[in-house]
């Protein structure tokens, strides 16, 4: 399974951005190899439509889950259409919120903003 987390940074220890498509990076985590990698999101910088860009990143990472604090309207179209499970983050470590999805823990994110 693969996850994604938006990140503030694109090194061990980056936490968790609060902003979703304005987040710089993604962490992509593997887990059944415990690999993770970073994608750049090209969409932060942009004046408009920042979130369903985003989104699109995620999506073409082929990735299973999304963990995120908030969600926008556009850009959660966008993921559930692709059939992508969103999950709320607890705190910002993003460390945390990979063992607290593995363990079932984290609640499906249901408060997506305007």
């Amino acid at each position: 399974m693969k996850i994604a987390i938006p990140v503030e940074g694109d090194r061990a220890g980056a936490r968790v951005c609060t902003s979703y498509g304005r987040a710089p990076f993604y962490l992509i985590h593997d887990t059944e190899t415990k690999e993770n990698h970073y994608v750049v999101n090209e969409a932060a910088r942009q004046t408009g439509g920042a979130g369903i860009k985003a989104a699109q990143i995620v999506v073409d990472q082929g990735v299973d889950a999304l963990l995120s604090p908030r969600l926008g309207q556009n850009a959660a179209g966008v993921i559930q259409a692709a059939g992508i499970a969103i999950f709320k983050t607890q705190g910002d470590l993003v460390e945390e919120n990979l063992r607290l999805h593995a363990q079932s823990r984290l609640e499906p994110l249901d408060e997506i903003h305007a």
